[in-house]
């Protein structure tokens, strides 16, 4: 069977809709039997001048453009295993994923060109190609392939032929490899074909950072008939620009993102007009941010999503009419179809509705391993179950709440603390812009709350009235013992979301962390 490869829906799509706009990037924009074509000549190109066979690995560090699209689909026909570079690491963690994953050609832009060309020497890359223009050190670049290469279509992968390479952060260590196949990945697509209410035309804006796995919905699914508009990387004025200018319908968001787009000064309600459907995850969503946008734009469709990389992306869905419940307030939703969830203990043991322990999950859009690391993918799939990281429970109708990454709990005086609660209680106060809790030494209670908090422009608030604004709606041992406020903006990853333990570590520095 080949049912779940990318192949048996671009090339149709191309061919019904050869004369319909398929990208736009800027000025750019191109057809879909443009597009098809280009696709088609870089597949030729991997595998004709570049030596790329269909189970090595071909990197990509760049800003969003229909290039980074190109390579994404020239992958998904067959033409190698596309390793999408995060555009926030540093040179020690490039040059160990690079070299871990064995990758023999770098795609780059204008942007990072010179940070590849500082590492090569520690390297194995064999090619550097350059994406666009720019007076930058590259071999070759990516249009001259293209113009050298032939037409030509290739031959069907199967479903279990690895596509996509892509390095997680994680919270401790190296990043780990998470490499997922075609069946992975196109079955995560029909998840979310079935789910949305995504037409064939519709116009989809990727703003969310191609080398993370929530753009792979927009990459694959807004191009089997639909328009797929870019913008380089996230920009709250430039998205304010592009809706309207595109009369896009859908996009993807983290709650960081919304939260920008809502407390930017020129933005007005009228710029989100056009938008039908709006999906959000990779983070908690605080109440605050949540019930602004559902004031300023009552007719979006709101999709909340919870997964992983390991997932290709999605495992449950929170639906518009979720969200109009009070008592799923909090929730990500329910598993999708052919996903299974567990709530376990320590000890694996499965708990009953509405106890707190670790998400696991079953499910065929997971990933076949982590690259290299057999332990680090037989402790991941214990028990044949893949365990999140992430605490939750499950209320009687197959609803998941989340309370916090496992390694974000806070235990305080015996008592687990879940940071995301503390959180959502700290950002409903009108000051706030920003807000992370973290735990720190204590010698009495092993862990005390600790807020971290970023005022918002012109607002001031004092540590008393934080602590005390918890307290009204959290039980006092979740209160913050203490709070820190910080002028700049909270540490964010490339996926936008704050890095805990880097707020974390000089409080920990020397001293050992007595959780999970």
């Amino acid at each position: 069977m080949k049912e779940l490869i990318y192949h048996r829906h671009l090339i149709p799509a191309a061919e019904y809709h050869a004369n319909r706009v398929a990208i736009i990037d800027g000025d750019y924009s191109a057809i879909y039997s443009q597009h098809l074509e280009r696709v088609c000549r870089i597949s030729h190109a991997l595998r004709h001048q570049l030596s790329v066979e269909r189970a090595d690995r071909f990197a990509v560090m760049a800003l969003n453009s229909h290039y980074f699209t190109e390579l994404y689909h020239s992958a998904f026909l067959g033409a190698g295993i596309i390793n999408p570079l995060n555009l926030r690491l540093a040179a020690k963690e490039l040059v160990y994923i690079l070299n871990d994953s064995g990758t023999k050609v770098c795609f780059v832009d204008a942007a990072f060109a010179p940070l590849i060309d500082q590492i090569r020497s520690e390297i194995k890359l064999e090619r550097v190609v350059l994406m666009g223009e720019g007076d930058v050190p590259h071999d070759i670049t990516m249009d001259a392939l293209i113009d050298e290469a032939r037409f030509e279509i290739p031959a069907e992968p199967e479903e279990q032929d690895p596509v996509v390479l892509m390095y997680t952060g994680g919270t401790t260590g190296l990043p780990k490899g998470v490499l997922l196949d075609q069946r992975a990945e196109i079955l995560n697509l029909y998840h979310g074909l079935t789910t949305f209410p995504m037409t064939s035309d519709v116009v989809y804006l990727t703003q969310t950072p191609m080398f993370h796995a929530a753009a792979m919905f927009g990459i694959l699914g807004a191009s089997m008939g639909g328009l797929s508009v870019s913008v380089p990387l996230f920009d709250p004025k430039t998205v304010m620009e592009v809706i309207p200018k595109h009369q896009i319908e859908a996009t993807v968001m983290v709650p960081t993102m919304i939260g920008m787009l809502l407390s930017h000064p020129d933005f007005s309600a009228d710029t989100l007009a056009s938008l039908k459907m709006m999906v959000y995850g990779a983070s908690p969503m605080p109440s605050a941010i949540l019930q602004r946008l559902r004031e300023v734009a009552p007719h979006i469709e709101l999709f909340q999503g919870y997964g992983m990389t390991e997932s290709s992306s999605v495992l449950t869905i929170l639906k518009p009419e979720d969200h109009l419940r009070d008592e799923l307030r909090g929730s990500v939703g329910r598993a999708l179809p052919g996903v299974v969830l567990s709530i376990q203990d320590e000890d694996g043991k499965r708990l009953d509705s509405g106890e707190t322990g670790e998400v696991c999950a079953r499910a065929g859009n997971y990933m076949i391993e982590y690259w290299n690391k057999q332990e680090a993918t037989a402790e991941a799939f214990k028990d044949d179950w893949y365990h999140t990281g992430d605490a939750g429970y499950l209320n009687e109708e197959g609803f998941l709440f989340l309370v916090d990454r496992v390694k974000d709990m806070i235990i305080s005086g015996g008592e687990n603390i879940y940071s995301i609660e503390v959180e959502d209680a700290i950002a409903s106060h009108p000051s706030v812009a920003q807000v992370a809790i973290i735990g720190i030494p204590h010698d009495l209670w092993g862990e005390a709350v600790h807020a971290v908090v970023v005022l918002q422009p012109d607002k001031t608030a004092t540590e008393d009235e934080i602590i005390e604004h918890a307290r009204a709606s959290i039980a006092g041992f979740k209160v913050p013992k203490t709070v820190e406020f910080r002028e700049e903006p909270l540490p964010l990853s490339g996926a936008l979301k704050v890095l805990k333990r880097d707020l974390r570590s000089p409080y920990w520095e020397g001293k050992e962390r007595r959780i999970n």
